[in-house]
């Protein structure tokens, strides 16, 4: 499944948020979202999943997700967002508890899922017993477990460390290379970015404007070992956003 998002156009009452966002995410793509502080990310991410309503404009939804999924647009969000009192296994089960679903063909999803995410050793543990990567590859089986077909990740990584946040950039890559998955995806993070985009979009800060779309032309699972290219995209990116952020954060503090 294909989505087109024409002229998106949004406000939070006289604050213009974003403006005539004209973008197109591919299946099987994974396309990355970056732009200063307060440039309408998140509020990017919210409108294509139908949280809210864009004021102006269209968001499309092409073609048919994929056979049995069940969510066709599903969160991972930055705080894991887990039951503490729910087991790794119960708490992927919530994502399936709202379809009528036979016990046995649920069970089957769960074991499935949980050995996709490398988590079948740890199914009877409890968030609190798990390390913060851990426990965010919770969130993301929770969110494989209904097969999606686009996955809106809003920062799913910044709050782990820089190590953990290395490894489990290492596992989404293993993830995407063995199921092609379609991914929206939030970040501050311009090494996220150049590691897991196939498409990153950089927005203008406020009210939000796709400045450009940069394509990273490098299979997935060779990035980690071409690193030298990998800093000079970085740098490129980083090259757009210089003067856009520091005009958001004089704004932010003008405010």
């Amino acid at each position: 499944m294909d989505l087109r998002l024409r002229n998106i156009c949004h406000a939070y009452g006289d604050v213009e948020v974003l403006e005539a966002i004209d973008l197109d995410i591919e299946s099987g793509q994974i396309v990355c979202i970056i732009g200063p502080s307060g440039c309408g990310k998140s509020t990017l991410l919210r409108l294509i999943g139908g949280l809210e309503r864009p004021d102006r404009g269209e968001i499309l939804q092409l073609g048919a997700p994929p056979q049995g999924s069940l969510n066709p647009l599903t969160y991972v969000f930055q705080d894991f967002a887990l039951l503490p009192w729910r087991t790794v296994e119960g708490n992927v089960s919530l994502a399936l508890e709202d379809h009528p679903i036979a016990r046995a063909e649920r069970a089957r999803l769960i074991d499935e899922v949980l050995a996709r995410t490398k988590l079948s050793d740890f199914r009877e543990a409890l968030p609190r017993q798990l390390s913060g990567g851990m426990k965010q590859r919770v969130a993301i089986a929770r969110a494989l477990c209904v097969s999606p077909a686009v996955l809106l990740m809003d920062e799913p990584l910044s709050a782990l460390d820089s190590q953990t946040r290395a490894l489990l950039m290492d596992d989404l890559v293993e993830l995407w290379t063995r199921e092609r998955f379609t991914a929206a995806y939030v970040t501050h993070n311009l090494a996220e970015a150049v590691m897991l985009g196939h498409r990153i979009v950089v927005l203008s800060r406020r009210p939000g404007r796709i400045r450009e779309v940069v394509e990273i032309d490098m299979p997935l699972a060779e990035r980690r070992e071409r690193q030298a290219q990998l800093a000079a995209r970085q740098r490129e990116l980083w090259e757009l956003l210089r003067e856009e952020a520091r005009a958001a954060e004089r704004e932010l503090a003008d405010a």
